[in-house]
């Protein structure tokens, strides 16, 4: 049976390899020979104190050995992917901390039954060597809403108990009372996931199967399965269903929540979600929550424990006081902590007032008392037709070397033009018309294409200042291209619009005699651009996201080149729609 693919170098000394490469990496960490047991590599300093021990199967990374240091855990047990670790390797541990002089060890151990066993069956041997050793079972999970036999799992809430006993212990507090606080802690949170995709274990297929229009709602961290599958919405539907599961007070496992209450929220990637969705999903979670009238005091937002590769996210809300707060925000060297800002969440100014515009600028664009030009709506109309027309083809023709969305940013450009040109008319002053358009483009354009065109109409709007008749044009235009090639990085032949627009340029200085006819020579101009753009079918891409496929793949012409062409034909289209 084929499984997914990994990197790993064997399906079965995977869990091995991952321990070994987190402490080749962190010198504060040490394996324990002989077992698969990652400790603090300062362990004296466990001395006279609580040692904390966790652990469980491995494919939640960073989960366990991240949460190794001063101010959290002492030492970890990993398991093989998924799997509980073995009872030696945990009495291995407890005997570790024990030799050095560590006053009593509590293990934290997430409710699942071949943890449960194997954990407690060592602390009963601990024990029976005269150890002493405690274990608190944490169950945080809020999707069932009627308890089951077996309890609720234990998932990324987890890591807050890891942080607060870690804390506790730090201050010198004693085992039973780093017992009661945690268990009091366990039993004022909830942690809920939602997965868009399964996870599969090294060697083995996925663990369950969605389509591609499913989610499933309130899984374990195994792959385990939910309580409902859902259609795909938006984030923020998706959030408020989960918040709404969480809190519902009919259910036996919810978080109780009343406005006023004070929250520490973790929103967990459960290994496979970009961190672009990351952020929308804790956006909507504050939005929600701030909604219904809960003080966030911190947020955590990142990859805490995961279940490889599964692209999911889950949401864990800590109801919190003053005193749980400061334990949170204690200081700790566990490498997979995050450190949130000391702050309340909620209640912050999230945005700054934008600068106001220059009133210089303003005054170069819209001067009091311009004239507007019907020909030049003329131009820009036929400009903003033809790229309409052409998304799909320079869709197409980028797909081959970019992302396929030449097309649409230049329809983007064409809209935002539409847009302006029916909310305020074209300023005659050419000068002053490309300084707009160059701001439009950079701001609505987006991409490199905004920015190269921004840069081009920018320059080629400060000769047009001191002047505007014919020869100025081609001056213009020898600025816009010199910008796009100085910041650019791009020349002629590179397989780019500079293509089209330098050969046009060549035929644009015959502008500089005194009798030069413009209609011929933007014709010629136009022929010239369309000339070479066919020719970059031909060319290797020495600039641009095309410089990085093989030649042998680029056998269309560049879209960019394509793109400009077609502008300057459709200019002269304009000029000669006005003419009639």
């Amino acid at each position: 049976m084929q499984g997914s693919k990994k990197l790993v170098n064997t399906v079965l000394g995977c869990a091995d390899d991952a321990l070994a490469g987190i402490v080749a990496c962190n010198p504060a960490l040490q394996l324990l020979q002989g077992h698969r047991v990652a400790l603090r590599s300062d362990l004296e300093n466990v001395d006279g104190k609580v040692a904390l021990i966790s652990g469980g199967g491995s494919g939640h990374e960073p989960a366990h050995a991240g949460y190794i240091g001063r101010g959290m855990l002492t030492g970890v047990v990993a398991g093989p992917v998924f799997t509980s670790p073995a009872v030696g390797s945990i009495l291995a541990a407890i005997r570790a901390v024990r030799e050095v002089g560590a006053v009593g060890i509590l293990l934290i151990v997430k409710n699942y039954t071949g943890d449960r066993l194997n954990f407690g069956l060592a602390l009963e041997q601990a024990r029976a060597e005269g150890a002493t050793v405690e274990m608190v079972v944490i169950g945080e999970d809020s999707a069932f809403t009627t308890l089951k036999k077996a309890g609720r799992r234990g998932l990324c809430g987890t890591v807050l108990i890891h942080k607060v006993a870690g804390a506790l212990a730090e201050k010198g507090a004693g085992l039973n009372e780093i017992v009661r606080k945690v268990l009091a802690v366990a039993g004022a949170m909830g942690t809920l996931g939602v997965s868009l995709s399964p996870c599969s274990v090294p060697g083995s297929r996925p663990t369950f199967q969605l389509a591609d229009d499913e989610l499933e709602l309130g899984l374990g961290i195994h792959g385990e399965a939910g309580v409902r599958r859902m259609k795909i919405t938006t984030a923020d539907k998706i959030v408020k269903t989960m918040l709404d599961h969480m809190t519902n007070p009919s259910s036996a496992s919810h978080v109780t929540l009343r406005p006023g209450t004070s929250v520490v929220l973790m929103v967990n990637n459960l290994g496979g979600l970009s961190y672009l969705e990351l952020s929308i999903v804790a956006g909507s979670a504050v939005r929600c929550l701030e909604s219904r009238g809960i003080h966030i005091a911190r947020a955590l937002v990142g990859s805490f424990m995961t279940a490889l590769e599964m692209a999911g996210v889950s949401l864990t809300l800590l109801r919190v006081d003053d005193e749980l707060l400061n334990l949170i925000d204690s200081e700790t060297t566990a490498i997979a902590w995050s450190q949130p800002t000391k702050v309340p969440v909620s209640g912050q100014r999230r945005e700054r007032i934008g600068p106001k515009e220059c009133p210089e600028e303003e005054e170069q664009c819209f001067p009091a008392g311009v004239q507007f030009s019907p020909q030049m709506r003329l131009v820009l109309d036929s400009v903003c037709n033809t790229l309409l027309s052409l998304q799909e083809k320079l869709n197409d023709l980028d797909r081959a070397a970019g992302d396929g969305d030449c097309g649409s940013t230049h329809a983007r450009a064409a809209r935002a033009i539409q847009e302006w040109l029916t909310a305020t008319p074209a300023p005659v002053d050419p000068s002053k018309l490309l300084c707009v358009l160059a701001k439009l483009l950079l701001e609505k354009m987006g991409g490199s294409s905004g920015a190269l065109y921004g840069l081009f109409l920018t320059a080629a709007a400060q000769p047009l200042r001191l002047d505007n008749d014919l020869a100025a044009w081609s001056v213009a235009m020898d600025a816009g291209i010199e910008a796009m090639m100085r910041y650019g990085g791009a020349a002629p032949g590179d397989r780019t619009m500079l293509d089209s627009l330098c050969a046009a340029a060549e035929e644009l200085r015959a502008l500089k005699n005194p009798k030069a006819n413009l209609m011929q020579i933007l014709d010629k101009a136009v022929e010239r651009a369309e000339a070479a753009a066919e020719s970059t079918r031909n060319m290797k891409a020495a600039a641009g996201r095309a410089s990085y496929i093989s030649s042998a793949h680029l056998e269309e012409p560049d879209p960019g080149a394509v793109a400009a062409a077609a502008i300057l034909r459709a200019v002269l289209e304009g000029l000669q729609a006005k003419a009639e």
